[in-house]
């Protein structure tokens, strides 16, 4: 990553951290993900050769940038949807100012519409940092459009532990997936959907 995106980074961050204190409705808040877990998403996205990739929760573009650059370097796609149209416009300036834009489709969607849409194992990696309350129900696609051998990263599950409970649960419960929790951030939980023999 050259000087001027780490200096963009740090800016994009600093910016949604002074904008959240004065947010008391989460909703109306950025909520971008930690700097320490976009370096770890970057680096996973590099070491697997990512290709396509999809991120649930765009919300400013802050973490797109992060998986952005890593899929260039990839020679890969990042797929993003959220659905708060201020907030993906916000994202396509910041992609813009980072000259990520054409590694990037953003979608105006909601997520669940997203994932059923896609194909059986459409996706490298899913990154989801959106509705926790949606994790449960959207698990069965989650799994079926992730490749054998691919990843989903889940963030917040330390920050919001009493939220992703069920969802973890669901997870532990499932054959054909392993998962480790990475204490980084707001906590990350990495599954992989097992390879086909």
């Amino acid at each position: 990553m050259d000087d001027p995106l780490s200096a963009l980074l740090d800016e994009l961050y600093r910016h949604g951290v002074d904008h959240d204190a004065t947010k008391p409705d989460r909703l109306d808040r950025l909520r971008n993900v930690e700097p320490d877990t976009a370096q770890l998403l970057s680096v996973l996205v590099r070491a697997s050769g990512v290709k396509a990739l999809l991120e649930i929760g765009t919300s400013n573009g802050y973490s797109s940038v992060w998986l952005a650059d890593a899929v260039r370097a990839t020679g890969g796609h990042l797929t993003s949807v959220d659905i708060d149209s201020d907030r993906s416009a916000q994202a396509a300036e910041n992609l813009d100012r980072a000259g990520l834009r054409s590694y990037v489709d953003l979608r105006l969607q909601d997520a669940a519409e997203t994932l059923r849409d896609s194909a059986d194992a459409q996706w490298d990696m899913i990154f989801l940092d959106a509705e926790r309350r949606a994790y449960t129900a959207y698990w069965a696609d989650l799994q079926r459009t992730l490749k054998p051998g691919g990843l989903l990263a889940v963030d917040n599950v330390l920050s919001h532990a009493e939220q992703v409970s069920e969802f973890r649960a669901l997870v532990r419960d499932t054959a054909g997936v392993t998962e480790a929790l990475v204490p980084t951030g707001a906590g990350a939980l990495l599954i992989v959907r097992d390879p086909v023999d």
